[in-house]
Protein backbone atom coordinates (compact mmCIF):
# COMPACT_ATOMS: atom_id res chain seq x y z
CA UNK A 1 0.00 0.00 0.00
CA UNK A 2 1.20 3.49 -0.82
CA UNK A 3 0.13 6.84 0.58
CA UNK A 4 -0.43 9.14 -2.38
CA UNK A 5 -1.16 12.86 -2.22
CA UNK A 6 -3.39 14.25 -4.96
CA UNK A 7 -3.45 18.04 -5.17
CA UNK A 8 -6.31 19.71 -6.99
CA UNK A 9 -5.55 22.71 -9.20
CA UNK A 10 -6.96 24.98 -6.47
CA UNK A 11 -4.48 23.57 -3.93
CA UNK A 12 -6.84 21.23 -2.05
CA UNK A 13 -4.89 18.15 -0.93
CA UNK A 14 -6.21 14.60 -0.69
CA UNK A 15 -3.90 12.09 0.98
CA UNK A 16 -5.10 8.51 0.52
CA UNK A 17 -3.83 4.98 0.90
CA UNK A 18 -3.92 3.13 -2.42
CA UNK A 19 -3.51 -0.66 -2.47
CA UNK A 20 -0.62 -2.16 -4.40
CA UNK A 21 -1.58 -3.39 -7.84
CA UNK A 22 -4.03 -0.59 -8.58
CA UNK A 23 -3.03 2.41 -10.66
CA UNK A 24 -2.73 5.97 -9.37
CA UNK A 25 -5.82 6.71 -11.51
CA UNK A 26 -7.83 3.94 -9.83
CA UNK A 27 -6.78 5.29 -6.43
CA UNK A 28 -8.23 8.69 -7.35
CA UNK A 29 -11.39 7.19 -8.82
CA UNK A 30 -12.00 4.87 -5.86
CA UNK A 31 -11.56 7.72 -3.39
CA UNK A 32 -13.72 10.26 -5.23
CA UNK A 33 -10.88 12.66 -5.89
CA UNK A 34 -11.94 15.42 -8.29
CA UNK A 35 -9.76 16.42 -11.21
CA UNK A 36 -9.01 12.99 -12.65
CA UNK A 37 -11.81 12.05 -15.04
CA UNK A 38 -10.41 8.83 -16.54
CA UNK A 39 -12.87 8.77 -19.44
CA UNK A 40 -11.32 5.68 -21.03
CA UNK A 41 -11.25 3.72 -17.78
CA UNK A 42 -7.50 3.25 -17.79
CA UNK A 43 -6.93 2.00 -21.33
CA UNK A 44 -4.40 4.76 -22.16
CA UNK A 45 -6.79 5.93 -24.89
CA UNK A 46 -7.33 9.48 -23.66
CA UNK A 47 -5.53 12.06 -21.53
CA UNK A 48 -8.17 12.75 -18.88
CA UNK A 49 -6.12 11.29 -16.04
CA UNK A 50 -3.20 13.65 -16.71
CA UNK A 51 -1.24 14.97 -13.70
CA UNK A 52 1.98 16.81 -12.97
CA UNK A 53 4.30 14.67 -10.86
CA UNK A 54 6.10 16.42 -8.02
CA UNK A 55 9.67 17.16 -9.20
CA UNK A 56 11.14 14.98 -6.44
CA UNK A 57 9.36 11.96 -7.96
CA UNK A 58 10.05 12.41 -11.67
CA UNK A 59 13.20 10.26 -11.72
CA UNK A 60 11.72 7.62 -9.38
CA UNK A 61 8.94 6.61 -11.78
CA UNK A 62 9.20 4.15 -14.66
CA UNK A 63 9.89 5.66 -18.08
CA UNK A 64 6.92 6.68 -20.21
CA UNK A 65 6.07 4.19 -22.91
CA UNK A 66 5.33 5.45 -26.43
CA UNK A 67 1.55 5.09 -26.07
CA UNK A 68 1.56 7.32 -22.98
CA UNK A 69 3.79 9.85 -24.77
CA UNK A 70 1.30 9.92 -27.67
CA UNK A 71 -1.70 10.47 -25.39
CA UNK A 72 0.06 13.24 -23.47
CA UNK A 73 0.10 15.22 -26.73
CA UNK A 74 -3.65 15.63 -26.19
CA UNK A 75 -3.41 16.68 -22.52
CA UNK A 76 -4.07 20.21 -21.29
CA UNK A 77 -0.74 22.08 -21.03
CA UNK A 78 1.53 19.03 -20.79
CA UNK A 79 4.92 19.45 -19.20
CA UNK A 80 7.61 17.43 -21.03
CA UNK A 81 9.22 16.38 -17.75
CA UNK A 82 6.46 16.24 -15.13
CA UNK A 83 3.32 15.18 -17.05
CA UNK A 84 2.14 11.61 -16.61
CA UNK A 85 -1.05 9.66 -17.17
CA UNK A 86 -2.09 8.17 -13.84
CA UNK A 87 -3.54 5.09 -15.56
CA UNK A 88 0.03 4.14 -16.47
CA UNK A 89 1.44 4.38 -12.94
CA UNK A 90 1.06 1.05 -11.12
CA UNK A 91 0.99 1.42 -7.33
CA UNK A 92 3.60 -0.41 -5.26
CA UNK A 93 5.41 0.25 -1.99
CA UNK A 94 7.97 2.16 -4.06
CA UNK A 95 5.35 4.87 -4.71
CA UNK A 96 4.68 5.51 -1.02
CA UNK A 97 4.71 9.30 -0.61
CA UNK A 98 4.06 10.12 -4.29
CA UNK A 99 2.64 13.60 -4.85
CA UNK A 100 0.73 14.52 -8.00
CA UNK A 101 -1.01 17.75 -8.99
CA UNK A 102 -3.96 17.99 -11.31
CA UNK A 103 -3.96 20.45 -14.21
CA UNK A 104 -6.48 23.28 -14.41
CA UNK A 105 -8.69 21.05 -16.56
CA UNK A 106 -8.73 17.75 -18.41
CA UNK A 107 -9.43 17.65 -22.14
Amino acid sequence: MAKITYIEHNGTKHEVDVPNGLTVMEGARDNGIPGIEADCGGACACSTCHVYVDPAWVDKLPEKESMEEDMLDFAYEPDPTRSRLTCQLKVSDALDGLVVQMPEKQI
